[in-house]
């Protein structure tokens, strides 16, 4: 239930709403910029932090054990095992916010899916990898 706990604890944010995901799957919180963040299932998010924020924070992403990044995708996934791991994704989404607001994606661009429709599942033997 740590999804559903996250998906609570930001639907009471007010730069944020419920939406419905733009990959069709679970659901979703948005800010008026665009979509944030897709939940799957209790333990998969999809948070999307852009581009220039996961090139920005990539080695700290991928030295926490919970965070898959799928090269050329704007989403990382968390996978949520732990009540810190509820904490890290609400720490991302702010700073997810942060940068929907600082780096803005161009006019026009079409807002992508994210990672749920990309490759092979989540995998991790243990929070030391991937």
């Amino acid at each position: 239930m740590l999804a559903l706990r996250a998906l609570a604890q930001l639907a009471t944010w007010p730069d944020l709403r419920q939406a419905v995901p733009s990959c069709g799957l679970g659901q979703a919180v948005r800010s008026a910029q665009g979509e944030i963040a897709h939940f799957h299932s209790d333990r998969d998010v999809d948070l999307r932090l852009t581009d220039r924020a996961i090139r920005r924070f990539a080695k700290d992403l991928r030295g926490s054990g919970v965070i898959r990044i799928v090269p050329g995708s704007p989403w990382v996934t968390l996978r949520l095992d732990a009540a810190s791991d509820v904490d890290l994704l609400l720490t991302l989404v702010s700073v997810a916010l942060q940068a929907q607001q600082a780096w803005p994606d161009p006019v026009g661009r079409v807002e992508t899916g994210c990672n749920d429709q990309r490759g092979a599942g989540f995998v991790r033997a243990d929070r030391s990898g991937f």
